[in-house]
């Protein structure tokens, strides 16, 4: 675990509960000072970010409630403009603005982005800005998005790869079908395979 996202998510609450169940010493390392990382993307993160079609972000109201949103859009609707700041084209919903008006009182946002068929997650906490440039709008939103209603700008404070324990296997339809496609490419190699040799030994074949 890096430096960055360990101060953050490592209050004296936190440390106190790990104290408790008898795993502070071991993630004690995690706060060595000499430790560090977690906080600029590197082409590891960016190449997933990249790759997402979804994430779950969540915001704070000020009257201190949580709030878990989906997100999502085709692959790349999640850019990572450079290696502190990433964001994405906001596009028109159910008019609540939940989000929206919990990040005008609290920039404070975080990401869960998981690749479900490959069991990986990366946890990114960082603070919002919420642009209505119309140039910054363009410029982040795909062809398919032209309901933008403004563009969301994180800079990131800290990330984190999640273990994949607990994560559930699972395959967009695409993903399916491409598997699928491999297992019948291999299947017909293998029917080829055995016929050659069927041939070799001079057996009939239907």
């Amino acid at each position: 675990m890096p430096l960055g996202f360990a101060e953050i998510a490592f209050t004296p609450a936190v440390q106190a509960e790990q104290a408790r169940h008898g795993s502070a010493e071991a993630y004690s390392v995690a706060l060595d000072p000499d430790r560090d990382g977690g906080r600029l993307l590197g082409l590891r993160e960016s190449a997933f970010i990249a790759a997402r079609d979804s994430m779950f972000q969540a915001t704070v109201s000020e009257t201190g409630w949580p709030y878990v949103q989906h997100r999502g859009g085709q692959p790349g609707f999640l850019r990572v403009l450079d290696a502190q700041t990433i964001g994405y084209a906001d596009l028109s919903g159910n008019r609540q603005y939940i989000s929206t008006g919990n990040l005008r009182g609290n920039d404070r946002v975080s990401l869960i982005l998981v690749d479900w068929s490959r069991r990986k997650r990366l946890k990114i906490w960082g603070r919002a800005v919420l642009v209505e440039d119309a140039e910054v709008i363009r410029q982040l939103q795909s062809a398919d998005q032209a309901s933008a209603e403004r563009a969301l700008l994180i800079r990131v404070e800290a990330f984190d790869w999640n273990c994949p324990q607990h994560l559930p296997l699972r395959f967009t339809a695409e993903e399916y079908a491409h598997i699928h496609a491999e297992d019948r490419t291999r299947l017909e190699r293998r029917i080829q395979e055995l016929e050659a040799r069927l041939t070799a030994v001079g057996a009939d074949l239907p």
